[in-house]
């Protein structure tokens, strides 16, 4: 049972990572029907980004609890912000120009923009893994189980609480956003009918930008809970986490957001329950298993809705 619960702790930190860059796919595809697959590029840049300002300001876990927030803050705003730009840059480059072409032009100019982060990371920074020293330490012990095999304790760091805690607090805050805000209004009228919202006088183009800039900051705290909890990234990582990432959101019901929450912690859940009782080779088998299983029986994913065609 203690074994159960530590391993249960670790895969909900996990698919809350993953669950936010999920979000990021779920919300392009929702307003314009296709998947940014350099959104796993720009969560690896703002991991770099993140180290980068981290080792700029000399902050160690010496550091005081005062300084370590302020710096913490400071380094989460720089890498929104630098990462958001690499959103909107995206999207003026790969989609806006490509908006009414064939549906695989876009697509192969955002796989080719994934190439160019990833080489210009590797370039600019190196191939080899770049760690981090634990910044945030200590934790809880829930439960201690004492038996002929020894002593295990079921612990909860305070790097996973911060993790758990932010991802629900955004969740909160962008599910608020696209129900109770008039950018919310927008994007919903447009993942419904672009050529109708922009009559109606809704600016399309300003919108989808603004999704892919929401979409790249959230990449963007990923990336930094990401650093500070496995403390080393290499030039690589956009890709796995992105593919996981929209396992995540095809799973959960790709263009809803709680989907996309939902179908992280269940990756999370299952990539860590079978690294722990099984074979991690195959951890990922097993994740990408589920996926093909719940799409036969619910095409349109755990919680998405499925689409009707008017006649």
């Amino acid at each position: 049972m203690e074994y159960f619960l530590q391993q249960l702790i670790n895969g909900i930190t996990l698919g809350s990572i993953y669950g936010l860059i999920a979000i990021g796919y779920t919300m392009v595809y929702g307003i314009i029907g296709m998947i940014n697959f350099a959104h796993g590029d720009i969560f690896m840049v703002s991991s770099f980004i993140a180290l980068i300002v981290i080792t700029a300001l000399g902050l160690t876990i010496s550091t005081g609890l005062g300084l370590t927030i302020l710096a913490l803050i400071l380094v989460l705003v720089t890498a929104m912000v630098i990462a958001s730009v690499y959103g909107w840059t995206t999207e003026r480059l790969a989609y806006r120009p490509l908006r009414g072409s064939f549906r695989l032009a876009p697509l192969i100019t955002a796989i080719g923009i994934s190439i160019v982060l990833q080489n210009y990371i590797q370039i600019t920074q190196g191939a080899r893994v770049k760690p981090l020293q634990p910044i945030i330490a200590d934790g809880y012990t829930i439960m201690t189980r004492v038996d002929a095999n020894g002593e295990f304790a079921v612990q909860i760091s305070n790097m996973q609480i911060l993790i758990i805690v932010v991802t629900i607090i955004l969740m909160t805050i962008f599910s608020l956003i696209i129900a109770k805000t008039s950018l919310g209004r927008a994007q919903r009228a447009c993942e419904q009918d672009r050529k109708m919202a922009s009559l109606l006088g809704i600016n399309v183009d300003r919108t989808i930008s603004m999704t892919f800039v929401m979409g790249a900051a959230l990449a963007a705290v990923a990336g930094l809970m990401f650093l500070l909890y496995y403390g080393v990234i290499d030039f690589f990582i956009g890709f796995v986490a992105g593919v996981k990432a929209f396992t995540a959101a095809v799973l959960g019901g790709i263009g809803s957001l709680p989907g996309a929450m939902l179908g992280g912690l269940v990756i999370g859940l299952i990539e860590t329950f079978w690294s722990a009782y099984f074979s991690i080779e195959y951890k990922d088998v097993a994740a990408f298993s589920m996926l093909a299983i719940v799409l036969i029986f619910l095409p349109q994913g755990l919680l998405g809705k499925p689409e009707v065609e008017k006649v």
